[in-house]
């Protein structure tokens, strides 16, 4: 197959898709990717990334001038928008050999546009693959849901979802969000999981003071970091630490809130850190930490963090609700409460502490092998793609 990805995040942003993509060329189709340019690694990234044309690792990278993001909602939308002109502009001379478009969809929904433009001009069809549910991740950017952007987006949504040929999911619970909240009758949502890095695999545990919990992800409203951190007060007493590696919108937030709560010395912020650095931040833990908002839609997603976290081998603590929940208890890798519940969370991370944490690790890993390698990753998205190109 010749395939074209279109997405606004390509290498070296932190996402997986560069692994995919790769994993594509491994078994001999040609893959092009159309993306933005680097918005969150410009620092770490070498200057051969930045070039408009590029081959890494065998994909073929075309870039289109982006405006890099930074904090604030009207710097996030100016980077959304300058990818779906600049990527639109582009569509026109790109080479149109390709066999299959495939959206990789992250947050905005609107990168699918270029696609649309794509399939409008080649007759191609367009596989999208459902990471972020919208418009529902507004709803983390601080946009509600009576909002005049929620209702517009809301039926942009509709639109690009209902659009596409072929739709895979993350998570099992994302089919309810499409045809419960939107409406959407696909024939089928094939459910394909993320996988874990292989820099996950190998993990060896260091011995240290006490019990060690640690949260590794992004820290927005999605995430509710704040009731780790409340949890954290009502046990400050206790040989418990606290690790939260990550960066976002409520970093600062919670970091006061660790201050008011007088637990700084027992929860340790460490801000985003590259990949290269988490197998010691994992080595760290005890058992690994996911929370989330309580909120029936959000309860949907199964974060990519869980996937990491089983991969290595670890127990998790969790304070969620829906697929995760589902996830976590068919491994009986770990001890889940109800979302935003920080007293509860508080007496399963007690409970926790004195269990039988190598077991639960083991059950952990063993899930992650039987259900979330990337071998099976790419072999059911070679199947997704080329059903398309078949039909």
């Amino acid at each position: 197959m010749n395939v074209l990805i279109v997405s606004q995040y390509y290498y070296p942003d932190p996402f997986r898709l560069h692994e995919a993509a790769e994993g594509l060329v491994e078994r001999g189709h040609e893959v092009t990717v159309l993306t933005g340019t680097p918005n969150y690694s410009v620092e770490s990234a070498s200057k051969k990334v930045h070039e408009k044309e590029n081959v890494i690792n065998g994909v073929k990278v075309k870039r289109v001038p982006t405006f890099r993001r930074r904090k604030g909602k009207i710097s996030l939308a100016v980077s959304y928008l300058t990818f779906v002109m600049s990527a639109c502009c582009r569509c026109i001379t790109l080479k149109k050999d390709f066999d299959v478009i495939f959206v990789y969809q992250l947050s905005p929904i609107l990168m699918t546009v270029p696609a649309l433009l794509l399939r409008k001009l080649t007759k191609k069809k367009i596989a999208l693959y459902c990471l972020d549910l919208w418009p529902e991740s507004l709803i983390g950017m601080g946009i509600t849901h009576k909002s005049f952007i929620y209702k517009i987006m809301k039926k942009v949504s509709i639109w690009i979802y209902d659009s596409v040929d072929k739709v895979a999911i993350t998570s099992k619970l994302f089919s309810n969000y499409f045809q419960n909240e939107l409406q959407i009758k696909k024939d089928e949502y094939m459910y394909i999981p993320q996988f874990a890095e292989d820099i996950y695999s190998d993990i060896q545990h260091r011995e240290h003071m006490g019990v060690n919990y640690v949260f590794a992800g992004n820290i927005g409203e999605a995430q509710s970091v704040e009731t780790i951190i409340k949890a954290a007060a009502l046990l400050k007493n206790e040989s418990i630490w606290w690790h939260i590696v990550g960066d976002g919108r409520s970093l600062d937030k919670c970091m006061e809130l660790a201050k008011k709560e007088n637990v700084s010395e027992k929860v340790i912020f460490y801000g985003r850190r590259p990949i290269e650095e988490m197998p010691y931040f994992y080595s760290l833990a005890d058992a690994m930490i996911v929370t989330l908002e309580n909120n029936p839609i959000i309860s949907y997603t199964l974060p990519g963090k869980v996937q990491s976290y089983m991969a290595a081998g670890l127990p998790i603590l969790a304070a969620v609700g829906g697929e995760t929940v589902n996830i976590i208890e068919e491994a009986n890798c770990g001890i889940c409460g109800e979302p935003e519940n920080y007293v509860e969370l508080a007496e399963n991370a007690k409970k926790l502490a004195v269990m039988d944490r190598t077991q639960l690790g083991e059950n952990s890993k063993r899930y992650y092998q039987q259900n979330f390698t990337k071998e099976e990753y790419i072999s059911k998205m070679e199947q997704f793609l080329s059903d398309l190109v078949t039909t």
